[in-house]
């Protein structure tokens, strides 16, 4: 599941660059510096594990006092379970950065990705700033997406444009994640920019939206990262006047070019998963709320069991219907619910649909992109999860990932 590089295009205003720091391999891009031009706004979501790195809790602190000129990015080390020295080596890395480009350490947002509860080999990291400043580009995003990569096979950059004020804007975004995937928030690292203008608040409301449609309705794994982290910066290059309404087009529109770049990531990224070989949706509908619908398919989305049938290409549909009973539905009437594999008719009446073959129910789950569809047949209220299948691949990557 790796499609091939995306086209992209560079956000006016806004340059990157990145190199080779040798953080915990040697040889590879793993270090990636964004500047951003002054009077940008910046918007950020994080993760709400009580265990959020070093480098998530300075990013947090620093974007609540100042605007950020500049985003610094490492993988290889996510800084995390570090302590206090840990947010030393954050503070330190955003100094050696501020002290080369000329602005206040505050000014730098830190980011960091990688193995846990090592600490950051911030001499290296400082060594290699230098070089980088020196080659900021605008088109420097597909350098940057592989620089960020863990377990990541493939480098995740969308780009989308749309109409404003006669002009066209564009959206650009570049993610990472693979493994440790279930967003409290967004996704494992994402950056994201346009060059319309856009107002701080509306900014933040613009991506609180996006995610959560989208980072934030996915999950590989079920685990929640230290680190997550989603950035939406508006550099103003399009030179279109501010917007500062919510309730105009102007920012309709790009709450829908926002919004799409974040579901293309989110999408790319459980196609990336850990070993995965099959893009599923979960999709629960006739839900008494939105809260249930999703506790029904995050159920589904997370079992184990549902997870490696779909790798076997095994329609082992038991597995399915137990996660629905167990999803912890109140007073559930199982004679209501129906459960499909795309158009296929599992469940009905509380047993196996009478129509059902296991032929059908196979040529469905032998597909690399599946649906599985539950109505509890309770409401109007719906929810939709992307997720993956789990294969031997899954467990050698991550059984092998500190060796």
């Amino acid at each position: 599941m790796t499609p091939s590089e995306p086209s992209f295009r560079p956000v006016a205003g806004l340059r990157l660059a990145s190199g080779a720091a040798g953080i915990r391999y040697p040889g590879r891009d793993d270090l990636a510096v964004f500047e951003l031009p002054a009077g940008s706004a910046c918007a950020a979501v994080f993760t709400r594990n009580a265990f959020r790195a070093a480098p998530v809790t300075l990013a947090r602190g620093h974007l609540d006092r100042i605007a950020p000129r500049y985003l610094l990015i490492n993988s290889g080390n996510a800084n995390a379970g570090t302590g206090r020295r840990g947010l030393e080596d954050a503070r330190a890395s955003c100094a050696a950065l501020a002290a080369r480009a000329g602005c206040q350490p505050e000014e730098v947002l830190p980011f960091s990705t990688g193995v846990i509860g090592e600490h950051l080999p911030v001499e290296r990291l400082a060594a290699a700033l230098p070089d980088l400043l020196t080659r900021l580009d605008p088109a420097g995003w597909p350098s940057v997406a592989r620089a960020i990569m863990t377990t990541d096979t493939v480098p995740k950059l969308v780009s989308r444009q749309f109409a404003l004020n006669g002009q066209t804007a564009t959206v650009t975004g570049i993610a990472k994640g693979a493994g440790m995937i279930r967003p409290d928030m967004a996704t494992m690292l994402a950056f994201i920019a346009t060059d319309a203008a856009v107002a701080p608040a509306l900014l933040q409301a613009c991506l609180q939206t996006a995610v959560a449609p989208s980072f934030n309705a996915i999950t590989i794994d079920g685990d929640t990262s230290t680190n997550d982290s989603c950035v939406l910066i508006a550099t103003g290059g399009l030179g279109n006047p501010m917007i500062e309404d919510v309730g105009t087009p102007d920012f309709a529109a790009l709450q829908a070019a926002v919004s799409a770049v974040c579901l293309d990531l989110a999408t790319a990224i459980v196609r990336d998963g850990e070993g995965a070989t099959k893009l599923v949706t979960v999709a629960v509908e006739q839900a008494a709320d939105t809260d249930e619908a999703r506790r029904v398919a995050d159920t589904i989305a997370h079992s184990p069991l549902v997870k490696t049938a779909l790798f076997a290409s095994d329609p082992n549909w038991g597995r399915i219907l137990a996660a629905v009973g167990r999803a912890g539905l109140q007073d559930l009437d199982i004679e209501r619910v129906r459960i499909s594999l795309g158009e296929v008719l599992i469940v009905a009446d509380g047993g196996r649909a009478p129509d059902y073959t296991e032929q059908a129910g196979a040529a469905v789950m032998a597909e690399p992109e599946i649906l599985i569809r539950v109505a509890l047949g309770r409401g109007d209220a719906q929810a939709r999860v992307l997720t993956c299948d789990f294969s031997y691949d899954y467990v050698r990557i991550n059984a092998e990932y500190r060796s």
